[in-house]
């Protein structure tokens, strides 16, 4: 049987990984920068797509593949 799970250590990079991104982009684009309603607007998009990467890296879910199963048509 094949098992395609990340390990331990595989998952703990990829959450450090992403959050020195997220705290790259943040501070470039986030909360606080550009004109108000920019730099609010980024910081959530960024936020919501912080959150999503990280559930996917703890859960080990593949959303692509969700994707697919409820959109079928549009694959």
């Amino acid at each position: 049987m094949y098992d395609d799970r990340p390990g331990c250590l595989g998952g703990l990079l990829r959450l450090a990984l992403l959050t020195w991104v997220f705290d790259f982009l943040q501070d470039n684009f986030g909360f606080g920068r550009g004109c108000s309603c920019s730099g609010i607007g980024c910081g959530f998009i960024l936020l919501f797509l912080f959150l999503i990467f990280a559930c996917s890296i703890l859960s080990g879910t593949d959303w692509t593949r969700l994707t697919m199963h409820l959109l079928p048509w549009a694959f």
